[in-house]
C-alpha cells in the first residue's frame, strides 16, 4: 500500500495545519472497525456562550442584552432542544446534530485556570494540569499509547513545519503538511506578544491584535502561487477566512477519508481572540463560526463514506467572559464548549451540568463556571472510539488524572 501523494495545490490548501498519525488502531481494527479522529483547536478562545446560547436560562438576556442569541427577534438562533440554542451561522453543525451525528458539552474546560492564551494553548494541547510542564502533546502520547494494527501508507511524512503544534509533538511519528511559503511569525509568536502587551501597552496589544487578524485574512487569500490561475476571488465579508477554513479542512477529511490515508489528524484555527465588536450574529464571531462549520461540512464531504466511523473534536483553550464588556466584546474566560461531530458520535445532545448564570453562579463573578473537564470527553473519545486502555489515558495521555473519569455514551461504538 502507498502513502497518497499530496499534490502542490494540496499542499498549499492543507496551509502546514494538518498533522496526522498513519497507523490503524489495532483494537479497534480487530472489531472490524477503521475510525478516524481528528482534533481541530480553535486558538483564541470560543465564547462559549455566543456558540451555544442557553436561551431557556432566565439570566441569559439580562446577561448579554441585545448580544443575546434568542430563538426569535433580531439574533435567532437554532433551536437544539428545550434550553440550548445554537448560533445561526452553523446550520451544518445543526444538521448533524438534527441527524444523531454531533453533540455539545458545555461548561468545559481544561485544568487551567487563569487567563493567559500563551499558557492556556500550553495546558490544552499538552493535556497536562499547567503550562511549561511537557514538551509533549496528548494526541501524539495517545498515539504512542496506541497499538498499531498496520501503517497506512509508506513514509513517515511529506514536509517537516518549523513549528509542530504541542499537541502533536512526541515520540509517535506523524506525519505533516507544510505550505511552501510559510508566514513570517507564528501564531504562537503574536499571541505571546499580545499577551505582554495587554498588560503593559494595551493600546499596542489592541493594534497587534488588529493586525494579526488582518495577516489572517492575508493569508487565506494568498494561498496560491505568484502566476498560478487563482481562479475567481471570495466576495463578500470573511469570504476569504471560509474559503480557507473550507480548504484546509476539506483537504484534511480528503487524505483522511481515502483508504490509505492517515487515521488521526489535528487542524489549528487561529483568530477566536474576541475582546471588541465581537459580532455575535452578523460580524466577526458569526464570520468565524460560519468557517468553522463550513470546515467541519467541509470535512464530512471530503471524508466520503468513511465519514460514518469518524469522530472530530473542536476545543479551545478557555471561554470568554459572561458580559460583554465595554467595547461590545468579551475578554478571557474559563467555561466554553466543546463540540463533537461525525457518524461515530452519539450525537443530538447537549451534555451539560448547567452550573447557571446568576451573579452567584459565574466562576470568579465573571465567567461562565467549568463543571465539565475537557480531559474527561476526550478521554470518552480515546477510550471508546480508538480503544485506548484507560490505564494509559491516566498516566500517559493525561497524567495524573486519575480522578478524571472517561465521559461514557460519547460515541456510538462505546
Amino acid at each position: 500500500m502507498t502513502l497518497h501523494a499530496p499534490s502542490r495545490r494540496e499542499l498549499l490548501l492543507a496551509s502546514g495545519v494538518l498533522f496526522a498519525w498513519a497507523h490503524m488502531p489495532r483494537a479497534a481494527r480487530a472489531e472490524g472497525r477503521d475510525p478516524r479522529f481528528l482534533v481541530i483547536v480553535l486558538r483564541g478562545a470560543l465564547d462559549g456562550l455566543a456558540a451555544v446560547a442557553p436561551v431557556g436560562d432566565p439570566d441569559w438576556v439580562r446577561l448579554r442584552g441585545d448580544n443575546a442569541l434568542r430563538l426569535d427577534g433580531e439574533t435567532p438562533a437554532l433551536p437544539l432542544d428545550s434550553f440550548f440554542a445554537l448560533n445561526a451561522a452553523m446550520p451544518n453543525l445543526h444538521r448533524m446534530y438534527k441527524a444523531g451525528q454531533a453533540s455539545i458539552v458545555h461548561a468545559a474546560a481544561s485544568p487551567y485556570r487563569e487567563r493567559s492564551h500563551f499558557d492556556g494553548q500550553d495546558v490544552l494541547e499538552s493535556g497536562l494540569t499547567k503550562p511549561g510542564a511537557a514538551d509533549t502533546g496528548w494526541l501524539n502520547r495517545a498515539l504512542a499509547a496506541l497499538q498499531p494494527a498496520s501503517r497506512v501508507g509508506g513514509k513517515e511524512a511529506f514536509a517537516v513545519g518549523p513549528m509542530t503544534p504541542l499537541v502533536v509533538r512526541g515520540p509517535a511519528p506523524v506525519m505533516s503538511w507544510t505550505p511552501p511559503r510559510l508566514p513570517p511569525a507564528t501564531d504562537d509568536t503574536v499571541m505571546r506578544l499580545m499577551d505582554l502587551y495587554r498588560h503593559t501597552d494595551p493600546v499596542l496589544a489592541r493594534a497587534l491584535e488588529e493586525h494579526k487578524d488582518l495577516a489572517m485574512i492575508a493569508r487565506a487569500g494568498g494561498m496560491e502561487k505568484p502566476g498560478q490561475n487563482k481562479g475567481p476571488r471570495p466576495q463578500g465579508p470573511g469570504a476569504a477566512i471560509r474559503a480557507y477554513f473550507t480548504e484546509a479542512a476539506g483537504t484534511a477529511g480528503k487524505f483522511m477519508g481515502r483508504p490509505d490515508g492517515p487515521r488521526i489528524g489535528a487542524l489549528a484555527f487561529d483568530g477566536w481572540d474576541t475582546h471588541a465588536d465581537e459580532g455575535v450574529a452578523k460580524g466577526r464571531l458569526a464570520i468565524l463560526l460560519g468557517a468553522l462549520d463550513d470546515a467541519l461540512g467541509a470535512v464530512e464531504s471530503g471524508m466520503g463514506d468513511a465519514w460514518r466511523e469518524t469522530a472530530v473534536a473542536v476545543v479551545t483553550e478557555f471561554g470568554r467572559t459572561a458580559r460583554v464588556n465595554g467595547t461590545a466584546g468579551t475578554d478571557h474566560g474559563t467555561g466554553t464548549v466543546a463540540l463533537l461531530a461525525g457518524g461515530a458520535v452519539k450525537g443530538g445532545r447537549v451534555i451539560a451540568d448547567w452550573p447557571g448564570i446568576s451573579d452567584a453562579a459565574l466562576y470568579e463573578g465573571r465567567d461562565l463556571k467549568p463543571t465539565t473537564d475537557l480531559r474527561a470527553v476526550l478521554k470518552g473519545v480515546l477510550r471508546d472510539h480508538l480503544r485506548l486502555d484507560e490505564r494509559a489515558l491516566a498516566s500517559k495521555v493525561f497524567p495524573g488524572s486519575e480522578q478524571v473519569k472517561a465521559t461514557g455514551g460519547l460515541m456510538m461504538t462505546a
